[in-house]
């Protein structure tokens, strides 16, 4: 057992306890030229390099994608990257990259494996049009089977959201401004970061266009992108961590739970109840206060997802989070006064501008809080007079069929 102390607590970290001691990515956006391998070689590569990390080194591999079965005619993915990266260590493969993280710290945390990379990727760009169904699926297949769209959800809830609360008149159009804010500040956030799959800046103009345009609640600008990209951490124990950097970063608690695949059928419509069990859960483990977390990567699909979701994770009241996103809504400001605490939100842009290559997310997220955390996050860091201390990290599995709270802290003398 190892004592370390966070946040001025002694917290017991005991040897096994899983560590990110390094990460890398991709640029997110349209691969056209490159193969998946290609891009799942770069991140791997690169996460091994700079923790002087050789693949012998690695017990297991861990990886996620929704679609290169699909999108690449790759069948056994195992097999496909044992052979290159030249390895015949256990590998398996998941949906999403919250999911290969989980796997991979239950089997550090059981002693099964010292050092793992986990690792997410997708080519998404290439097919896209060949690819709406299975969307929808992950979704809902009984919409899909009505003839729904992988967006109709996200516009269901946001109907179901304003007749639930009975937000009208003013209230009405500022909610509606609200949710375009949450995007044009992604964007903005983006224009940071050199691997977003967009760094341009648009206004809250630009969006109600768009969805006047559509004649649709949510429009263009109020949906993440389609994006082909790759993702990859390094996970070692905690005893061992310190032999790769002078700067782990610690999975202090990690969870994840179920709701039914169906949306009409859930007894929930403005929200998503998986999420509120999983960040229960999370901050339980971790033995972390919600107002202790100072970043968090919220997995924002879409406006109304991402405005749903600061209720669901416990930081806004619930049919309250659009006014505490106006009245903290400054250009040039890349935190939220909510709570105590300033809270930063997707200060790499989110999924609206950073990207959504589904495999990978959730490893661009857990990277952006991981370097912020090691105050290695370049141009975007994160500088406030408090401690930057917590963070953490949100992902969707569909519609809210399965979320992941992922809980990371550094110790007081790192």
């Amino acid at each position: 057992m190892c004592e370390s102390s966070l946040n001025g607590a002694a917290v017991i970290m005991k040897a096994n306890s899983p560590t990110i001691v390094s990460g890398a990515r991709t640029k997110f956006g349209e691969h056209y030229e490159r193969e998946p391998e290609r891009l799942v070689e770069e991140a791997g590569l690169t996460a091994l390099n700079s923790a002087s990390i050789e693949r012998k080194d690695l017990d297991a591999c861990f990886f996620a994608d929704y679609f290169l079965p699909i999108t690449n005619k790759i069948g056994l993915e195992e097999g496909f990257l044992s052979e290159l990266l030249e390895l015949y260590i256990p590998m398996e493969i998941t949906r999403s990259f919250s999911s290969a993280l989980s796997n991979a710290c239950n089997a550090i945390l059981a002693g099964k494996y010292n050092c793992v990379l986990v690792g997410g990727m997708e080519k998404m760009t290439d097919r896209w049009d060949k690819i709406r169904d299975d969307l929808m699926l992950l979704e809902d297949p009984w919409s899909y089977y009505a003839g729904s769209t992988p967006e109709a959800n996200h516009e269901l809830m946001l109907r179901a959201y304003i007749k639930k609360h009975k937000i009208t008149g003013k209230q009405l159009e500022t909610l509606n401004t609200a949710l375009a804010e949450l995007s044009v500040r992604n964007h903005h956030n983006a224009m940071k970061n050199q691997d977003a799959h967009f760094q341009r800046e648009i206004s809250v103009e630009t969006v109600m266009k768009a969805r006047l345009k559509e004649r649709k609640p949510l429009g263009l600008f109020d949906f993440a992108p389609i994006s082909d990209g790759a993702s990859a951490l390094i996970l070692t124990n905690f005893s061992v961590a310190e032999s790769y950097t002078d700067k782990p970063i610690h999975i202090l608690g990690y969870s994840q739970a179920t709701d039914y695949i169906t949306f009409p059928s859930r007894n929930n419509l403005t929200g998503f109840n998986a999420t509120r069990l999983a960040i229960k859960d999370a901050l339980k483990t971790a033995k972390v206060e919600l107002d202790d977390i100072s970043i968090l990567e919220l997995y924002d699909q879409s406006t109304v997802m991402g405005l749903v979701s600061l209720e669901d994770l416990g930081f806004c009241e619930i049919g309250k989070a659009w006014i505490d996103i106006h009245q903290n809504y400054e250009r040039d400001k890349n935190y939220y006064n909510i709570g105590s605490n300033p809270l930063f939100i997707n200060v790499n842009g989110g999924l609206k501008a950073d990207g959504n290559p589904l495999g990978a997310t959730g490893g661009a997220e857990t990277l952006e809080v991981f370097n912020q955390l090691r105050h290695k996050a370049g141009e975007r860091q994160i500088a406030f007079d408090g401690e930057l201390r917590y963070g953490c990290v949100h992902e969707l599995e569909g519609f809210g069929t399965k979320a992941y709270t992922i809980i990371l802290g550094r110790a007081e003398d790192e």
